[in-house]
């Protein structure tokens, strides 16, 4: 048997241009998930008041999931925005 190395380059400036994100998109869908956030938030108050727990507990669970999707594209709209050595001089 004789073993084979296959190597692949990637070309990250042809093969992935349209899968990254400009730091605008991604503080843009930060934006809409905290939106999110806050309007599931707003129901399972709402729903927590009209004594319904299984809804309130529904909609914290999706606000708690939009949130951290806002967090998460909030970091990476920072890390793209600035490069590490930006980011000690500021």
């Amino acid at each position: 048997m004789t073993s084979e190395n296959h190597v692949h380059e990637v070309d990250v400036e042809g093969d992935f241009a349209d899968e990254f994100d400009s730091p605008s998109e991604n503080h843009r869908m930060a934006a809409h998930h905290f939106s999110e956030a806050a309007k599931e938030h707003e129901l399972a108050a709402d729903a927590y008041d009209a004594g319904d727990q299984t809804a309130s507990e529904l909609h914290s669970f999706k606000a708690y999931r939009h949130q951290l999707n806002a967090v998460q594209y909030s970091e990476i709209a920072v890390m793209e925005a600035f490069e590490l050595n930006e980011i000690n001089e500021i």
